[in-house]
Parts: C-alpha cells; structure tokens; sequence
C-alpha cells in the first residue's frame, strides 16, 4: 500500500515507518521536525531508499497535506504526529489543542478531499483517567475519564474520527466510506532490535531511559516518586508494551481496515500493552541486571495525579486481530534501550 506516516521523524512514528517499509509498503513521511529527529527519517530511509519519500510539514497545512496525498495516491494514513507532554499541556493547553485536535481536523479535511478511506490513530491510555482498582486491567469499556488537556485531545481525536466516519457510513454522505482504529497504548518502551533506531526525547520523562541514563551517569540519580503505594513493593506498576510490537500492532490494524465493511462500533478502539506490570523497584532491578551497574536512586515524594497500579486486558485486539505482543520480558525491553543507548549516549546527536 501507499501509507502516509504523520510523526514520521518521532520515537514510535519512525520505529513504525521502519516496520512498514521492511514489509514491502510505500510510505511518505510527514513531520514538522519540533520534536522529531532528521536522522531518524534518514535511517529509515537506509531500509528502502526507494520506498521512502520524505516532506517536513506542519498538520495544520491542509493545502499541503492535500497535494501530498493525491501526488502521492496515498490510500492509508498512520497518524501520530502530536504533542504529547502531559505536564507541559497543562502549562499550555492551547498548543495542544491546535497541534493535536486541530491537526487531526486539518488532516480529515486533506483525507475528505483525496479520498482517503483507511487511517489508524495513535491514541493514549490516558484517555482512561485515574482508574480504580477494581478495573484493573483495563479494557476498552472502562469509562473515559481524561485529567489533562493532552488526553483530553486524545479523546476529542477519537470523536473527530467517529463523527468523521459516520458521516461517510450515512444514505447520501459525500465520498468514499471510510474506515479507523484507534490504538491506546500504554506505556511504550524499549528501542528497534536491530539497533538502528532509539528513543530521544527532550526532555526525557520515560522511566527507562531515565534509569539507563543514570547507568551511563549522563544524570546523577533517577527519581523515584513514592514508596508507599498499596502494590507488592510499593512503587507503582505500569504495563510495558515494546517499540517494536507496538508498530507490529499498526500494521496488524492497517490490514483489518475494510471501508467497504467498516467497523460497527462508534469508536472502533483497542489497547495495547502486554496485559501484565511491572513496579519501578522491578524496572530498577532489571535494569541493573542488564547493564551490571548500580543505579543510583533518588527517593521522592508521590506525584500528584499517579495512580498506584494500572495495566492493560489486551484481550479484545487478540481475539479480534489475533495480535499478542511478542517481546514481554522485561530484561529483553530493557536490553534493546539499553543496547542503543550505550552506542548513542546523546540521542541522535551521536
């Protein structure tokens, strides 16, 4: 297929552009480079050079997108160009809610005008708010119930999509039908096994490069917020899915999509974790295993808003995609971070 990736340039946009090419897609990059990484695209490009058409731009360009997706009669679109800081949303909800919510509106416009009919959306746990135990894991009916300005444009994107797509399924709607997903991760991690893309953020809020950071001393100690939560150990437990499973789970759903047949459901969604957590203490733990240093540990209050367990039921997308993360041991997530970092110690920039 021709398949356009918004966030191409980003940690699960590149590692997914890498995985569509390796499977014999086309892709056409898109990404405005606020955050994302230029040698990411140029080492997806490395996989096929002649697959891989790149164009730097802003979702809030339709007149742009459009020409892109008719030039390059895109049939599909895997859309995760966003902003995606939590607390940096609360500090300025209005760029999220322009580069997110309004980006994806300006994307469905391009879509409605090129014919466009198959998109799979890059959606968030946090749509779930603070859930309570007794939902634990959570599946895909447990309430919406989003705490920030960030989740809450996740949600608003799945409304988009569904009022988007019920007006392509209705007698006399205009166009082609059209067909999504959305994926609600939880927490991703690890790097490409292959040891050609990492994970840079800046700033760096994920637990395990922070952790790996400390092993190479790039930061003097990894904060751990809170030790007396009610889990076995006392740190908060959080459910790991892989890079790379993550964008085997994209091209998973891009196969299902049917706009002939689309999916029944409002908001056709599914989560993706690998159905079980791990505690801090235990990321510390494997992560000493892997790199045989002793991380040093910074014990912190709790922060406000986290909630003392939470892990996905992955059960829905197995029985209905027949998808199961592959890489659920621990050491190994940690072991392909921890493999990338030690040969880039400063991100991209190495």
């Amino acid at each position: 297929m021709n398949v356009m990736v918004t966030g191409s340039a980003g940690y699960i946009g590149s590692h997914t552009t890498a995985a569509l090419l390796r499977a014999g897609h086309h892709v056409t990059g898109i990404d405005n480079f606020f955050r994302g990484h230029r040698a990411a695209v140029e080492l997806c490009a490395r996989v096929a050079p002649d697959r891989l058409v790149f164009h730097e731009c802003d979702l809030g360009d339709t007149s742009r997108l459009t020409v892109v997706l008719r030039e390059r009669h895109i049939e599909a679109v895997l859309h995760f160009g966003a902003m995606a800081y939590v607390g940096e949303s609360v500090d300025q909800p209005l760029k999220y809610y322009k580069a997110n919510t309004a980006g994806t509106v300006s994307l469905l416009e391009a879509c409605a005008a090129t014919g466009v009919s198959r998109l799979v959306f890059s959606s968030s746990c946090s749509t779930y708010g603070d859930v309570p135990a007794q939902r634990v894991p959570v599946a895909e009916d447990a309430p919406q119930d989003p705490q920030s300005p960030y989740a809450r444009t996740k949600v608003q994107c799945e409304q988009v999509l569904a009022d988007f797509a019920f007006e392509r399924r209705r007698v006399g709607g205009a166009g082609k039908p059209f067909d999504w997903r959305a994926l609600r991760y939880f927490n991703v991690a690890g790097c490409d096994r292959s040891g050609v893309l990492g994970e840079d953020h800046t700033p760096e809020t994920h637990l395990i490069p922070n952790v790996l950071r400390a092993a190479l001393g790039l930061i003097e100690a990894v904060d751990l917020f809170g030790t007396d939560y009610p889990t076995p150990d006392g740190t908060c437990v959080r459910d790991y899915i892989h890079v790379d499973d993550l964008a085997d789970a994209h091209l998973t759903a891009l196969a299902a999509l049917r706009p002939d047949a689309p999916s029944a459901e409002r908001v056709p969604a599914y989560n993706l974790g690998i159905g079980r957590g791990y505690s801090v203490k235990q990321i510390i733990e494997a992560a000493e295993r892997v790199t045989r240093k002793k991380i040093p540990v910074r014990i912190k209050p709790r922060r406000a808003g986290d909630v003392a367990q939470v892990f996905a039921n992955p059960g829905k997308i197995a029985r209905e995609l027949g998808w199961h993360a592959k890489i659920t041991d621990l050491d190994e997530i940690i072991t392909s971070a921890w493999r990338w970092m030690q040969a880039h110690p400063n991100g991209y920039r190495s």
